[in-house]
Formats: structure tokens, sequence, C-alpha cells
């Protein structure tokens, strides 16, 4: 019997890397998950994944930036499993680069994905994880955050980056205190370097920097941060885990 049995999971960014895997250790712990992203022909694959071991999912496409898309994501899961317990927040996107003569669409990009579609995301789910948290069989529900290291750290060339998931830091904690007492758990999972598709959408140079910044080092990989998550899901109802910062044990900041 998995600790999620009889419960509902939506993630974002589910197509790929983070999210993905994600998926799947919540399904391996008893979970129907609701798999939210752009790529329905990944999502449909990782659906087929998941009902090959066992588990329930269900592919929605949609692009979180959107407030109606967001919102839609949530309904058409109520709408499929007929409840949701668990949201996680990972879908972002990662673009580095100065601020002196910056392109500001990139800014927008990050700022609609990272900050305004998590939010989104949550005020859609929480009518529904507050619900969830006063019903069997769990009595409790969880938003878990995708972060960064980059949400404690600020660094060169990652200004606009630090912006975004600083504010993902920020709305979480004050939500967090908001609704803990009704036991709906507020979460924020901080990874370092990642083995994941996240710097591929940079400038080459970009990508050089990356390169040499942690070319050499033994990177995390995604189902190391979904272990993380699902550690955080799966505890007691008197138990919140607020914050885990992970990094592989060679990175220095």
């Amino acid at each position: 019997m998995g600790k999620l049995d009889g419960t509902v999971a939506l993630v974002t960014g589910a197509s790929s890397g983070i999210g993905e895997a994600t998926a799947l250790h919540l399904a391996e712990h008893g979970a129907r998950v609701a798999l939210a992203a752009r790529r329905t022909d990944r999502l449909e694959a990782l659906v087929k994944r998941i009902a090959s071991a066992g588990g329930t999912a269900h592919a929605i496409e949609a692009d979180v930036t959107a407030r109606d898309q967001a919102k839609r994501a949530v309904d058409e899961t109520v709408a499929t499993f007929g409840r949701l317990d668990t949201l996680v927040n990972n879908a972002g996107v990662m673009l580095l680069g100065p601020i002196v003569d910056a392109d500001p669409t990139e800014w927008e990009r990050m700022l609609a994905i990272n900050v305004n579609g998590l939010m989104y995301c949550t005020n859609a789910a929480l009518p529904h994880l507050l619900k969830a948290a006063e019903s069997e069989p769990r009595r409790v529900a969880d938003i878990v955050n995708v972060s960064s290291v980059a949400g404690r750290v600020a660094r060169t060339f990652s200004g606009a980056y630090n912006a975004t998931k600083f504010a993902v830091g920020a709305f979480s904690e004050s939500l967090r205190q908001e609704v803990t007492k009704r036991h709906v758990r507020v979460s924020l999972v901080e990874p370092g370097a990642v083995e994941t598709e996240l710097g591929s959408h940079n400038k080459p140079e970009v990508r050089e920097v990356l390169s040499q910044r942690f070319g050499q080092m033994e990177r995390l990989q995604s189902p190391e941060i979904a272990d993380a998550i699902a550690y955080i899901v799966t505890r007691e109802r008197h138990v919140a885990v607020n914050e885990i910062l992970i990094r592989p044990t060679e990175q220095e900041a």
C-alpha cells in the first residue's frame, strides 16, 4: 500500500526533467497524477510509462503562463480524478546573462513562467487543496514549489533569474504562514546544479560559461530531486518540511 493511495497530484512542467521524475515518484507512492506541460507527445509517453508500472496518470496540455490555462489544468485534474491533494509547481525557465544591455523579453519570459505561472496554478488549486486537507485519506495537502539555489544566492549574470526565484521563496513563505493551520503544507525545494534541459535554452556564450562552471562537477539527476519532493509529501500529517536545499557535493555556492 502506497503512502499516497487515494490522493491526486498535479505536476507542472511534467514533460521532462524534474517534473517527469516527480510524476513517476508520486505515482509509485500511489497517487493518481495529472501531468501538465506544453509538449503533449512527451506527456502521453509518460502516461503510458506510469500505466505500465501499475499507476494512473492523465495528460493535460497547458501553458501555465496563461491564467485561464493554469486554471483549466487544475479544473481538468479535479474533473478527471475528483480531487486534488498535491500541487507541484515545477514549470520554469532559466535565461542567464548580464543585466546591462539585456533583452527584457527574456526577463518577461522568466517572470511569466517562474512567478506568474506558479502563482496562477496555486491560486486555482488552493480551494481544492484546502478541501482535501479536511478529508480522508490523509487530511493534509501539499504545495511544493521548485525554486533554486538561485533563490538564496545572487550571482553575476543571474540577476533576473535570481529575482524570480527570490520571489518564489517570498511567496511560498507568506502562503505557508497563511494556510499551515489548515493543514495545507507549503514547501520550497531549492536544487543546485541538476542535469536537465534547463541550461539549454540559453545563448551559446552563456552555455559555455555554465559548462566551465559546472562541466567537471558530478551534477544531481532529476530523480534525486524527485525523491526529495516525494519525501516532503509523504510525511505524516503533523510533519511539515518547509524547505530543502539540495546541491551536488562538489558545488560550493
